[in-house]
């Protein structure tokens, strides 16, 4: 009992002692993870199936049996004591995943944003500069819309050109290690997936890439993307945006348009009720459908009932992990797109 209050006593002050960013910087997210990260997603993509979904099955087996065992201590030890050894085995397993959601993955939210580790402009960022980067990603959609539907396909195994762009815009972010992309999988969260309105999740303790299954093959590069940006320690959601866009923009002309359309979504919810309306207009007819099947594809699947609470609780777990913004640190790419100045 007393090793087990330790380890949930060191949780918990895992959870709220402050850490300084720069050590968390220098020391996880430049020296252990990177090498971890190499070596868990390396063994990961040798499997076809989600690693995280075998886990997920262990575990569910093993609170049954920790439920049934309620029943049988309770002969022994009676009803009051058989529970409390129950809860007690859970909350140190609680205990434990949470130390290695920690140390394989979770330190990096506690990171130096990236903001403050590339040339950055704040004052870059106005209504005027936010309208005027509405227009590029129409000129941009419109322009790319043709060849990006004739040409690769970003899928699974893992697409050689879009794994090249990732490297690249690693290295345009003076990342002093290149990650090991991901390659995409479904999972069996794939049923909440769908009906929440979530695109992909990366696996904190395999360091796997989960998507969709129900993603158009215009939405897959950028979400593959993003994923990959989680996996090279960028947690924040717009940062992982930004990476995402950013390596987009360095593959062929399906990822492209995929990282522009994403970026007009996020860039027109931006924008005033008239702005929004006149940059619409200026779309042509072909992203225009692309839009409309993305909205079909929404309304087929999301309940929402579902993505209402299951955004909720993601908002609380980022909060908790220090994203102060919750699920809105997502509309950041808007501000790190207009305001970082790369080569």
């Amino acid at each position: 009992m007393r090793l087990r209050l330790a380890l949930i006593a060191v949780a918990a002050l895992a959870a709220i002692a402050p850490v300084p960013a720069a050590l968390v910087e220098r020391y996880y997210s430049n020296a252990v993870f990177p090498a971890l990260q190499r070596v868990v997603t390396l063994f990961s993509n040798v499997w076809s199936i989600a690693l995280l979904d075998v886990l997920l099955v262990l575990v569910a087996v093993w609170l049954v049996f920790q439920i049934i065992g309620i029943f049988v201590l309770r002969r022994r030890f009676g009803w009051i004591s058989a529970t409390l050894r129950t809860f007690a085995n859970i909350a140190t397993a609680a205990a434990i995943f949470y130390l290695l959601f920690l140390a394989t993955w979770g330190l990096n939210y506690r990171r130096v944003p990236i903001s403050q580790k590339v040339p950055f402009d704040p004052g870059r960022v106005t209504p005027s500069a936010v309208l005027s980067l509405a227009h590029t990603t129409v000129d941009q959609v419109n322009g790319l819309y043709a060849s990006a539907h004739t040409g690769e396909s970003v899928g699974s195994p893992i697409s050689p050109s879009l794994a090249s762009a990732f490297a690249d815009a690693q290295r345009a972010l003076s990342v002093s290690w290149r990650a090991l992309p991901g390659r995409p999988k479904r999972s069996i969260l794939d049923f909440y997936f769908l009906r929440a309105g979530v695109a992909g999740m990366t696996d904190p303790f395999f360091l796997e890439t989960l998507v969709a299954s129900d993603l158009l093959p215009f939405e897959r590069p950028q979400v593959v993307a993003h994923e990959w940006a989680h996996l090279s320690g960028f947690n924040d959601e717009g940062e992982a945006n930004f990476v995402g866009w950013l390596t987009c923009l360095r593959a062929p002309d399906a990822a492209k348009y995929s990282g522009w359309l994403f970026l007009y979504g996020e860039v027109t919810a931006s924008l005033a009720p008239q702005e929004r309306a006149d940059v619409a207009g200026r779309l042509a007819a072909g992203p225009r459908d692309d839009l409309r099947a993305i909205a079909e594809r929404l309304r087929q699947h999301v309940r929402p009932f579902v993505a209402y609470a299951g955004w909720q609780v993601y908002d609380r777990y980022l909060k908790a992990n220090r994203v102060d913004a919750g699920v809105r640190s997502y509309g950041d790419v808007v501000r790190l797109a207009l305001g970082v100045r790369l080569e």
